[in-house]
């Protein structure tokens, strides 16, 4: 049976490709030539992730949820969600927590703005039982 295995990529225009791809590298570990812990050696012209859950989402184009002139959100799992914050606020960016995003259930958020505006949720999932 063929079908869709999973998240393939992310493409988005910048004023500045080359300089936000260094931000998310630098600040998050992320794009190509990263890898998560425990994925193997990094390959230049991708990013190694570890297997989980990957939420799909379209939202109301009302939505308050990320800013408005933003046509999108990008939502990154994370482990150690408070080490990354206290690196993130050392760094000199400004991270948002809400008490109200955190559920038992769902996990732990933060929110982070990279450069250019758009809006980057960090969630750290629930451990599992």
């Amino acid at each position: 049976m063929m079908g869709v295995l999973g998240f393939g990529g992310f493409f988005f225009r910048a004023a500045d490709p080359d300089g936000l791809a260094a931000w998310y590298r630098d600040h998050l570990g992320v794009g190509n030539g990263c890898a998560a812990e425990g994925t193997g050696d990094p390959q230049p012209w991708s990013w190694s992730v570890t297997a989980g859950p990957v939420v799909f989402q379209p939202f109301q184009a009302a939505s308050d949820y990320f800013p408005a002139d933003k046509a999108f959100m990008l939502n990154l799992r994370v482990a150690g969600l408070d080490a990354l914050i206290a690196k993130l606020r050392d760094a000199g960016i400004a991270v948002e927590t809400r008490a109200e995003w955190d559920t038992p259930e769902v996990g732990r958020f933060a929110r982070i703005h990279d450069p250019e505006g758009h809006a980057i949720e960090l969630w750290e999932p629930p451990a599992a039982p």
